[in-house]
């Protein structure tokens, strides 16, 4: 669901960029009203849990893949705004560090996943839990639910996003210039995708979760707002958290490529080629790559690409040590952001 470089029009890279900014603006206000001690740990430990989460790949019937994306916890944990935050914080580091999803598109991939995503999966949690018991099996139902709704508005909005780019962006000829595959089969796609497999990831992860925390640390579900909830211990979290970094390489069993991440190569040569007709419903790609996705395909080039450092020979070791390394940085960056934050409060 990481849109790259190169598959949106530098107008709708714009526009969805443009729709992610007053949901950042506004999440940011909510939290500068947060008591820190109480917030960003967790904010710094759900950012990180989604990161690592997207890395566990899965494998898609037709050559593709898929993964959860954590939102749906996200949004239970933080409330629908530190979500945003926290789900965008993991998207930046992914987009700078590791290639994964463009920085062109990275407003997009936020509106999507950050944006749109936890809101949803807030609203269901929301209306679903109202008036239920702590601790009941309800919570889990519904925790479930909203992580697969959410995850699956995501990807019907990356489909559309896809999908309209033939239709509005194209050259004199009227070949594609971006993503070259209409809605009839971009959002096909990404929907038998989202629905089943990565859906029902997004469904266990979040469902289990929150079954967890009902038995171990009921306090981070009591209420829907950051805001209001009190200090909690996060120790155990953390160490979950460690557990799949250490597991992470299991993602790197599922082959192939996710519908809609092709690199340029993949539309020239003879595999890549056969694999995007047959994870697009048979419908072969166009005969030369889109011209304004060769223009921006190459636009940022990762440290990292892939989540494979270069120097090292083992791709297991490296998937462990991108993981790793992510989380690092997540967390430097949380901390960075609020302490330059606070420094400036203390300074008005």
């Amino acid at each position: 669901m990481h849109i790259p470089d190169g598959y949106l029009s530098p107008a709708t890279c714009a526009v969805t960029l443009a729709a992610t900014l007053p949901f950042w603006i506004k999440a940011m206000r909510k939290i500068e009203r947060v008591e820190e001690a109480r917030t960003i740990p967790l904010i710094a430990l759900v950012s990180a849990f989604s990161f690592v989460i997207m890395m566990f790949n899965l494998p898609i019937p037709g050559g593709t893949t898929a993964h959860a994306v954590g939102l749906g916890i996200a949004a239970i944990l933080l409330g629908p705004w530190a979500a945003v935050l926290a789900i965008s914080v993991a998207l930046l580091i992914q987009a700078v560090f590791f290639g994964d999803g463009g920085i062109t598109a990275f407003g997009a991939n936020c509106f999507n996943m950050a944006v749109i995503g936890p809101m949803v999966a807030s609203a269901v949690w929301s209306l679903g839990t109202r008036g239920a018991a702590p601790g009941g099996r309800r919570q889990v139902i519904v925790a479930g639910l909203a992580g697969y709704l959410g995850l699956n508005a995501s990807a019907f909005l990356a489909a559309i996003e896809f999908g309209l780019q033939p239709l509005l962006f194209t050259d004199a000829a009227g070949t594609p210039l971006y993503a070259p595959y209409p809605l009839s089969v971009a959002v096909p796609a990404m929907a038998i995708t989202h629905l089943t497999i990565a859906g029902a990831a997004e469904f266990i992860v979040t469902a289990g979760i929150v079954a967890w925390l009902q038995r171990s640390n009921p306090d981070l579900l009591s209420r829907a707002e950051t805001e209001e909830r009190g200090a909690t211990s996060l120790r155990w979290l953390w160490a979950g958290l460690a557990g799949l970094v250490v597991l992470s390489p299991l993602g790197l069993i599922a082959s192939g490529t996710a519908w809609g991440e092709w690199g340029a190569s993949d539309f020239t040569s003879v595999e890549g080629r056969a694999a995007i007709a047959n994870a697009s419903g048979g419908i072969a790609p166009p005969d030369q790559i889109p011209q304004g996705f060769a223009a921006l395909a190459d636009f940022w080039s990762a440290p990292l690409p892939d989540y494979a450092p270069a120097f090292l020979q083992s791709e297991t070791l490296g998937y462990v040590l991108s993981a790793f390394a992510g989380v690092a940085l997540i967390v430097a960056m949380v901390l960075i952001v609020t302490r330059l934050r606070s420094a400036k409060l203390r300074s008005v």
